[in-house]
Order: C-alpha cells, then sequence, then structure tokens
C-alpha cells in the first residue's frame, strides 16, 4: 500500500511536552509509520499506509486538550512528497491567508476568517484548555481559567480570614477549579502512553499536599502552573507569529486587466499568465515580470534590503513587495500558493518539524530524565521517615516539592525555540535554512566552495575597457552596437547595455549579416562595419602588432574582445568580462574574519578563473566538470573540512549535494531548492556569512538555555532538600525557568539586518 502523509494544524501547544505527548500517543495508532510535531509551527505530520482510521487520529489528539484540524490538500502519497507541498500549501495560505492566530493562545487579534467554523466545531466537542486563540488571552479558555483560579484564591484567603474554621476547605475548593482540568489531561495522557506527563506531576504534587494539610500551598502551586502556561502560550505565540506574519505582506486583492478593463479581484484567485496592474504605492500581489513600466521597488518587506531596486521590463518582482514611483503592468508567474513568500513560510514550517541533533538527544535524555525525577522524589519522602525516623510530614512535602522542580519542560522546549526563532529571523532575511539540523551544521563549516559564474560574479557580462584607434569612444560602441541590435548573446546583450547606460545612439543597420564563429557585419550611413572576434580579423590581416599585443594583455585579465572594423581598418577593441559582485569581496572578507576558508570552482577557463580569483583575492580551481567540482567537495571532506557549497544550482546539483551543506543562490523562483539544504535568496555573498553567524548564536543560545533550565532546577533541589524552599517557590522555578528560556530564544528574533 502506497504510503500516505496528511497534516494538520494543531491548536493549544505551548511547550515540547505537549508535542511529546501528541507524538506519543499518535504513533501507538494502528497503520501509523511515522509522526512529526512541531510546536512553534504548530502543526503536526503523520504518515500512514492509508488503512489508519484519520477520525481516530483527531479524536486522540482532542482528547489530550488540542484542537486539531487537517490542512487542506492532504492525502498525496508520501514519495510525491514535494508536489504535495506545494498543493496543501496552496490551501495553507489561499484560503488561510492569515492562520498565525490558531496558533496556541497568543495574544494576536481579533480575526474572523473564512475557515474559522472548522475549528469552532472542533472546538466544541471537548471542554478543555488548549483552545486556539483568535484575540486576546484573557478571552482564550487558557486564560479564562488562570482567572478564574486566581479569582478563587483570593477568595479563600478572604474566607479564611472570616472564617478560620473552613479556611482549608476554602483553599480546597480553589485548588479544585484549576486542578480538575489538568487531571484531566493527565489521565487522558496517561492512557495515551505518557505516564510521567508534566500534568501528573502537578496533579501528584497538589493532591498530596493536601493530604499533608498544605491546601493554601497547593491552591497557590495550581495557580502559579496555570500562569506559567499562559505565558508559555503567549510566548510560543510570539515566535510563531513572526514568520506566518509573512503571510500578511500579500495584499487580499489584485487590479486584473480584462479585455482592456482592470477590476479588483482576490489575490489568491489570480492564474499564472493573467496581467495585473501595479499603482504606485501599492503591494505588489503575486509573483511575476514586468511587462511595462519601470519603478523602485522596495523589497524590504520580503529581502530585508533596504535600499528599493530600479525594475524595469522583463525583470522579476515578488508578491508582498512595494511598487514605488510608476504604473507597473506585471504578468503573474506564480499562482498564490506558489508564490515566494508562500514557499518561504512553507519552507520554515517544514524545519521546524525536522529535530537538530541537540534536540533529539534532549528528547531521549527527558525520556529517562522525567521518571528517574520521579524516584528521587519518592525516596526522598520515603527513605528519611522509614531508616531514620524523620518526620513524614516534612519528608513527604519536601519529596513533592522535588516532583515540581524536576519538571523537564524548560529543558525540553531550550532547543525548539531556539531553532525555530533562528529559522523565523533567517526567513525573513532571506536566509532559508531547512531544518534544525542544517542550522546546527551551518556553525561548524570551515569552508565555503563557491560556484563562480552568477555567486560570486553577476552572471551577465558588462563592459569593461573601450579602445579607440582614431575614433571617439562613445563612436566605437555606438557602431558596435549598431551591429548588435536584435541578438540575444550574452556578449552582444552587455554592448547594448553599456550603449544603453552611456546615452550614445544606436541608428538602424541595414544588410546586417551573421559570419558564423566569426561576428557580424552590416551598413550604416554609408560604412562598411564588422564586429569580429580577435582570430576572425587577424585573418583580414586588419590588426597591428601594437594592436594585437593590446588583445593580449585584454585576454590575460580574463576578459572577451570583439574588434571593430570601420571600411575594413580596425577602429576599437571592446573588452567584457562577468564582473564580481558588488559585495562579493566584503562578504569573503566576513567569512575570513569568522575563520573560515573559501574557495573557486568554476568551470570557466583558467585565464578568466584566474583573473577573478586575483579580484577577490581566493582560491580556485577552473575549468571543471560538474562531476569534478563534486569530486573537490569530496577531498575537501576527506582533509577534515565541513564543506558548504555555494552555487546557483542548475549545474551545482551533484557538488550540492555531496557537501556538508548545500546552499543555493539566487532569487525565489529559480533556486535549487529541492537539491539544496539552505537557500540565499537575494544572492548576496555576505549572506552566507551571516547564515554561519546566525547558526553560531544559535548554538550559543541553546546553550544558554540549557544551562539556565538545568541550573535552576540544580539550585532549588538543594535548597528544597536543605528545607530552605518549598512548594510554590519550586513550581516558580520550573515555570520561571520555561519562561526565561523562550524569551532568551525570542531574542533571536532580533537579528541586525
Amino acid at each position: 500500500m502506497a504510503e500516505s502523509e496528511t497534516r494538520y494544524r494543531v491548536g493549544g501547544m505551548d511547550c515540547a511536552s505537549c508535542a511529546t505527548k501528541i507524538d506519543t500517543a499518535v504513533r501507538c495508532l494502528a497503520g501509523v509509520a511515522d509522526v512529526s510535531v512541531s510546536v512553534m509551527a504548530g502543526t503536526m505530520t503523520v504518515r500512514h499506509d492509508g488503512s489508519s482510521d484519520l477520525k481516530a487520529i483527531e479524536k486522540k489528539v482532542t482528547g489530550l486538550g488540542y484542537s486539531v484540524a487537517p490542512l487542506a490538500g492532504n492525502a498525496a502519497p508520501a514519495h510525491a512528497h514535494s508536489s504535495q507541498h506545494r498543493h496543501d500549501h496552496g490551501h495553507n495560505h489561499g484560503d488561510h491567508a492569515d492562520h498565525d492566530h490558531e496558533g496556541p493562545d497568543h495574544a494576536g487579534h481579533d480575526h474572523d476568517h473564512p475557515h474559522d467554523h472548522g475549528e469552532k466545531e472542533i472546538e466544541g466537542l471537548h471542554g478543555h484548555d488548549h483552545a486556539p486563540m483568535a484575540g486576546p488571552w484573557w478571552q482564550s479558555r487558557k486564560g479564562r481559567l488562570t482567572i478564574l483560579s486566581g479569582a478563587a484564591l483570593v477568595a479563600a484567603y478572604a474566607v479564611g480570614h472570616l472564617v478560620p474554621a473552613i479556611a482549608s476547605y476554602a483553599f480546597i475548593v480553589a485548588m479544585l477549579i484549576g486542578l480538575v482540568p489538568i487531571a484531566r489531561r493527565a489521565v487522558m495522557a496517561a492512557f495515551s502512553g505518557t505516564p510521567f506527563s508534566i500534568e501528573m506531576l502537578m496533579t501528584i504534587a497538589a493532591v498530596g499536599a493536601v493530604i499533608i494539610n498544605a491546601g493554601e500551598e497547593a491552591a497557590t502551586v495550581v495557580f502559579l502552573f496555570l500562569v506559567g502556561e499562559l505565558l508559555e502560550g503567549v510566548a510560543a505565540g510570539k515566535a510563531r507569529e513572526s514568520i506566518q506574519s509573512l503571510t500578511a505582506l500579500v495584499p487580499k486583492t489584485a487590479l486584473l486587466e480584462d479585455k482592456g478593463q482592470t477590476r479588483e479581484v482576490p489575490a489568491e484567485s489570480l492564474a499564472v499568465g493573467a496581467i495585473i496592474m501595479v499603482r504606485p504605492g501599492d503591494r505588489i500581489s503575486a509573483d511575476g515580470i514586468i511587462l511595462s513600466g519601470e519603478s523602485a521597488i522596495d523589497e524590504a518587506p520580503v529581502t530585508g534590503e533596504s535600499t528599493p531596486v530600479r525594475k524595469g521590463v522583463d525583470a522579476v518582482v515578488f508578491a508582498g513587495t512595494v511598487n514605488g514611483d510608476a504604473v507597473l503592468r506585471v504578468r503573474v508567474t506564480a499562482a498564490a500558493a506558489d508564490n515566494t513568500i508562500a514557499r518561504v513560510v512553507k519552507l520554515v514550517e517544514e524545519a521546524q518539524e525536522s529535530k537538530a541533533p541537540t534536540e533529539r538527544f534532549i528528547d531521549r535524555f527527558s525520556r529517562y530524565y522525567t521518571p528517574g525525577v520521579v524516584a528521587v522524589a519518592a525516596l526522598v519522602a520515603v527513605v528519611p521517615p522509614l531508616l531514620f525516623d524523620g518526620p513524614w510530614g516534612e519528608w513527604v512535602y519536601k519529596g513533592l516539592a522535588i516532583l515540581l522542580i524536576g519538571c523537564p519542560c524548560a529543558l525540553v522546549i531550550s532547543t525548539p525555540a531556539a531553532i525555530a526563532a533562528s529559522l523565523s529571523a533567517g526567513a525573513r532575511r532571506g536566509l532559508l535554512m531547512k531544518g534544525g539540523a542544517v542550522l546546527e551544521t551551518l556553525g561548524k563549516v570551515t569552508m565555503v566552495a563557491f560556484d563562480k559564474t552568477g555567486t560570486l560574479t553577476e552572471g551577465k557580462p558588462q563592459v569593461t575597457d573601450i579602445i579607440s584607434f582614431g575614433l571617439r569612444e562613445a563612436q566605437v560602441l555606438s557602431r558596435a552596437a549598431v551591429l548588435e541590435q536584435g541578438s540575444s548573446h550574452p556578449l552582444a546583450l552587455a554592448i547594448l547595455n553599456r550603449a544603453r547606460a552611456d546615452g550614445v545612439p544606436v541608428p538602424p543597420a541595414f544588410e546586417l549579416e551573421a559570419l558564423p564563429g566569426k561576428g557580424v557585419s552590416g551598413k550604416v550611413g554609408g560604412e562598411t562595419l564588422d564586429l569580429l572576434s580577435p582570430p576572425a580579423a587577424r585573418e583580414r590581416g586588419t590588426l597591428s602588432a601594437d594592436q594585437d599585443a593590446r588583445i593580449t594583455a585584454l585576454n590575460d585579465e580574463g576578459k572577451s574582445i570583439s574588434v571593430l572594423l570601420v571600411n575594413g581598418v580596425a577602429a576599437g577593441l571592446l573588452a567584457m568580462r562577468d564582473e564580481p559582485r558588488e559585495d562579493a569581496e566584503a562578504g569573503l572578507a566576513a567569512l575570513k574574519s569568522a575563520g573560515v576558508k573559501a574557495m573557486m570552482l568554476t568551470g570557466d577557463n583558467k585565464r578568466t578563473a584566474a583573473a577573478v580569483a586575483g579580484m577577490l583575492g581566493i582560491d580556485w580551481r577552473g575549468e571543471m566538470m560538474p562531476e569534478d567540482k563534486q569530486r573537490v567537495v569530496g577531498e575537501l571532506k576527506r582533509q577534515g573540512f565541513i564543506v558548504a557549497k555555494v552555487g546557483d544550482g542548475i549545474n551545482d546539483a551533484p557538488a550540492l549535494a555531496a557537501a556538508d551543506i548545500g546552499i543555493a543562490m539566487g532569487g525565489g523562483t529559480d533556486v535549487a531548492l529541492e537539491t539544496a539544504d539552505a537557500a540565499v535568496l537575494h544572492g548576496r555573498v555576505g549572506d552566507v556569512a551571516r547564515m554561519i553567524e546566525l547558526s553560531k548564536r544559535t548554538m550559543r543560545n541553546i546553550l544558554q538555555n540549557i544551562t539556565i533550565a538545568l541550573g535552576l532546577k540544580a539550585v532549588f533541589l538543594v535548597t528544597t532538600i536543605a528545607g530552605i524552599t518549598g512548594l510554590w517557590p519550586a513550581i516558580l522555578a520550573d515555570t520561571g525557568a520555561t519562561v526565561l528560556v523562550t524569551i532568551n530564544a525570542l531574542r533571536l528574533l532580533r537579528i541586525k539586518g
């Protein structure tokens, strides 16, 4: 049976133990092959053999106290992975254009969406406190329960003062208001294969406290636990909003050209090939190509690039960017489901579901850690009274406090929170990384192998030198451009672009004739013009020894030469070369200062390669076929380097796949995202160093988080056994650590541009 994959949006998850509970429960259902749950993306992907009862899966998740709704376009066979993703995505971002509010109880805004009704129906099935939150936190079920529990606690204190005789009962009632939903979730989790959940530890501690007559503390602990959960929910929501808010950049409507008229239509209804009009100041509503008009486009919302980019006919524009100063007509090249922003959000959500090695280790660690804590707590409660005549009440109390300290929430969330924040921060700056493992490896990279054309260089030759023999430079350029008009050869385009930039006249030519392998000839204003390659010019015997020496010198600099003849006499030379990108030198310097070596691998001839490498001060290998690049990457790895390969994708695919990390370079649509592990959307060389720096910052952040989580626990463990701190400082230590860890991880969202 073909394996299928179904994706769900899950509401109400706010820490990694939520994800573990859901994973454990769904994994043991019949027919389920694999489960992947992301707290930060608020999604669950289930791979199953098609025999599994999808309704049973949903029921299992709602039973644990979460809302669940299948994402549209599901159930494609797993091998059709990427195409299904693209499809599923369509609905995810078309119908759910701003579903970021479905996340766990975050302080979002009120939205009213066409898809809400599905969630509402599901929500109605169970009276849990883990509802998705569309609105401020105090309107969520979790928020209301926390407020109610707090009010009950205050009331219990008041009653206790007025009628001391019933104080203990008042606190028990106050505790039960908060504890009943928690205990219900604990029981459901236990039946689903997670006996040692935080809810179970909480329930045992609260009930135990009542038994040893510490009802007041039990009620306080339950209230503090609910506050902590609420804070975690708000923090997790913040991390989720960061990437989801990208989808809000795409306008909801577009001006469609139809039979000479323009009319407003929903942006998600635009078909590929449709023509839209974009007025000055409007956001562009789809990825496309400019048909007419020239304008400065502000791409900051998508790429983080602060200076607007001038774009004219045939230039590519992205959905969500802002048109500056002229009316543009744009032909749509991608449906709403597949535009750059939608694909970025999609990739980041999928990336958040794939775990980093550190995260997998901590998951395994916590699987043994929690039962271990329960065992230690039991020993602390029982051993001193039994063996050393300690007072039962005191030691049972200490045992209960240790139960609360031991909760692994902060530890388990320390890694995914940092990774989710990093992936979001990177994506907002055009740095895409496919998952935690990629993010973790990037920081260890010691060698970056760059492709040349289109990666370190612009990928388009430019006229670098105009040398005239008798004429003015502008006259040489004008005559060369006359012969090249209408040609689409890269060298011809270089000459025409330079003529346009310099504003030289390009009159029409007559009797234009291509001379295969040699050049082109034609007539203008009574002159016979030829633009030839140097060998063809030498054949005609028109070059002096001095002119020939000039050509050889330019060739040695890696430049291609065209010779202009006027009436059979050499009148000038045009030298062209694919020049390094403006930021290439600075980008390589940034890598060097980070202690990372760089090398250029190119298919170009050795002269050109040496010239470009010399300008950039970088090691190089030239005249390489794709398989040669792959071989060199293998050699570098054997020498002990952790290798990142950067290329614009197509001919670099084998080397990208062979490297430890393959980074694709270039615009959102033609990036080889399928082969690469990461992508630099704006093709800036400096972004590779930024990506490595982001990875290093993330790993430092994770280390800080683990230290906070374990450090606080160690301190409170000692003070509890010594009898200095009691139950409610213990729960503060736990939720406090979780909130601190999440806030620390969210610092990664504020990366300098």
